[in-house]
């Protein structure tokens, strides 16, 4: 396992006297400049499954045909089952043929089925009018056939069945009436207000879109967004650098602070300024306004040199080494962690190890749409089986890392509709561009991941489950969620399609701890970014002793009351009512070990 070195390098320094040597696997790419790719007895696949991995968007073909036949076969075996689905493709002719009939005559009928009230693309009054209410309805039926013929086989490993059943999606939203100028009444009544200028325009904003990826620009719009100007703008200085991680210091702007400082963890899949934006919206800037001495880890982006980074160089090396920085510099022998996703995921891991091993350096910890279970893991686990993970880390082998490419396109079929057809439709067909927001930003620049902590994580955390189940190691010895005792706020967001909320309420089932748990309305980022003022924002929240009896969570959002506003106003006196008074603000960072780099947001956050 990993051998923990100090890091410790004033102004980011290397190799001077005192300093610890760095491990081979973490140095930096002008210091290996001569790359050579491994070899080994698989060197053949690897290269093989790396092509491939190109012309099928990274998703392992083995994967999608072993779960198509699964599904096939014991559906070939399965009378009743065809029976029942012959039977339901008889009622859905005679329901779309007699809707049909009528509808042609002019006709007030109700339709026969309505979309979900997540599939907007057939909102619009025009879908109401014929032929196209008949087009929507049809369409519509194919699609809960399809849903029927996917759902409920028999004998079919459950993965399987969810994967055929995303499959049989995304071939139905490729030819959705809704994607087709010649069947959707919006696009045709464009083209007929603007005497086709609407296609011109949509041919300019693809040519644009096309030239922008080729070069490595930013989509159209998001220009306006400025790292260092108008996002991740939070006054506040580097006061320490080393081979993975910048740690921020944030200039405060009370005259007190509050005793504990906050070491918030964010995700490395993304930059880390999803929680630093405009600032309007800045949870930082919410946090350090209300008297909180706040530092934020900034992930480097890394490159081919970094492959075998592993996931405890992460632990040790990211969160360890900002530990030790923020005590050394704030004095306080505790400190509130917060993790965001993935960071969250790697907070609990360095909490259940210090609780192992007698270490409260943690006053509290925040969980913010971060899983410790992942057994149910949300959509993105339709990715995430031992033919797919084989194949990744092939992809990985070749180039060292996963491509930020690659990860985008697996989070955007997720949500095709949405990320991908919506867009086609609007900027392409209908000549309109999409209003421009600083999360999209954000979204836009995402960051790659190392071939050997990327493997890790996926096979212990998503495939084995090692964490919730006790199996994980750190420093060479297991570590249990059970040993946490530290008063624990956990945030779960009711959209969400990455961390599901009921998987990230499984907290509950794993620590030791007093939980406060949080729903609150929103996707995964929406959710988080929910500054007080925003319109629509809601939540609930609820305090678990730990000797309570479970709650399941159906149970626990049927009983727990809905409160208008953000979360942000619920937490921040939590925090206060778990801090030791207030005091004089720490000095931005000190004059021996961390003297201040360089303004935030540093370095690393400007690495593509």
């Amino acid at each position: 396992m990993t051998k923990v070195v100090n890091l410790k390098q004033p102004h980011g320094a290397a190799g001077k006297k005192g300093v610890a040597a760095l491990p081979k696997r973490l140095r930096s790419a002008h210091e290996c400049p001569a790359y050579e790719q491994p070899s080994d007895e698989y060197h053949l696949d690897h290269i093989l499954h790396g092509k491939m991995a190109k012309l099928t968007g990274g998703v392992s073909p083995i994967a999608l045909a072993l779960a198509g036949f699964d599904w096939w076969a014991h559906l070939m075996f399965s009378p009743a089952k065809q029976q029942m689905l012959r039977q339901s493709l008889m009622e859905k002719t005679a329901q779309i043929t007699e809707y049909a009939a009528k509808a042609a005559s002019g006709a007030q009928i109700d339709p026969v089925i309505t979309a979900s009230s997540t599939d907007h693309r057939f909102v619009s009054d025009n879908w109401q009018r014929w032929p196209f209410n008949v087009i929507e309805q049809g369409f519509l039926l194919s699609q809960a056939w399809w849903d029927e013929a996917t759902s409920g086989v028999r004998g079919v490993s459950e993965h399987h069945l969810n994967v055929a059943s995303y499959t049989a999606r995304q071939m139905l939203d490729i030819i959705s009436p809704s994607n087709s100028p010649l069947t959707n009444p919006d696009i045709l009544q464009t083209t007929q207000e603007q005497g086709g200028k609407n296609f011109v325009q949509g041919m300019l904003n693809f040519m644009d879109d096309a030239e922008r990826t080729k070069d490595g620009k930013p989509p159209a719009g998001l220009e306006t967004f400025e790292v260092g100007k108008n996002i991740a703008a939070t006054k506040g200085k580097i006061v320490y650098r080393n081979k993975l991680i910048e740690l921020i210091q944030y200039e405060p702007t009370t005259k007190e602070v509050f005793a504990e400082p906050i070491l918030i963890t964010p995700a490395w899949i993304m930059k880390y300024y999803i929680l630093d934006l405009s600032p309007e919206n800045s949870l930082v800037k919410y946090l350090v306004d209300k008297g909180h001495t706040v530092f934020m880890i900034s992930w480097k982006n890394p490159d081919t040199c970094d492959r075998d980074t592993e996931l405890e160089d992460y632990l040790h090396f990211g969160i360890g080494e900002a530990l030790k920085a923020v005590k050394a510099i704030t004095k306080a022998p505790q400190i509130h962690g917060v993790g965001y996703c993935l960071g969250g995921t790697l907070l609990s891991i360095m909490v259940a190890a210090h609780a192992r091993d007698g270490d409260d350096s943690f006053k509290t910890i925040t969980l913010l749409a971060s899983q410790v279970d992942f057994e149910e893991a949300g959509e993105i686990m339709l990715f995430v089986d031992e033919s797919q993970v084989a194949f990744l880390e092939d992809v990985m082998w070749n180039q060292g890392y996963l491509d930020k490419g690659q990860m985008a396109g697996a989070f955007e079929m997720l949500r095709s509709n949405d990320l991908i057809w919506s867009r086609m439709i609007t900027e392409y067909m209908q000549g309109k561009r999409e209003p421009v927001y600083d999360m999209l930003a954000w979204n836009a620049d995402a960051t790659r991941m190392p071939y050997r902590m990327h493997s890790e994580y996926l096979r212990q955390l998503f495939l084995k489950n090692d964490l919730a189940e006790g199996r994980f190691m750190v420093s060479g010895a297991p570590i249990a969620l059970q040993d946490i005792r530290t008063p624990l706020f956990s945030v779960g967001t009711a959209r969400d399609h990455i961390a599901p909320w009921k998987s990230v309420y499984k907290i509950l089932l794993l620590t030791a701890s007093e939980i406060t748990f949080v729903l609150t309305s929103g996707g995964h980022n929406a959710g988080v970014v929910s500054e007080p003022g925003h319109k629509g924002r809601t939540y609930q929240m609820a305090t678990v002793p730990n000797t309570a009896h479970y709650k399941p969570p159906g149970q626990w959002q049927d009983t727990t009351p809905v409160t208008e506003g953000s979360w942000w106003d619920a937490w921040q006196p939590w925090l206060a009512g778990h801090s030791d008074g207030k005091i004089k603000p720490p000095a931005m960072g000190d004059s021996k070990e961390y003297v201040p780099i360089r303004d935030a947001p540093g370095k690393y956050v400007f690495m593509t």
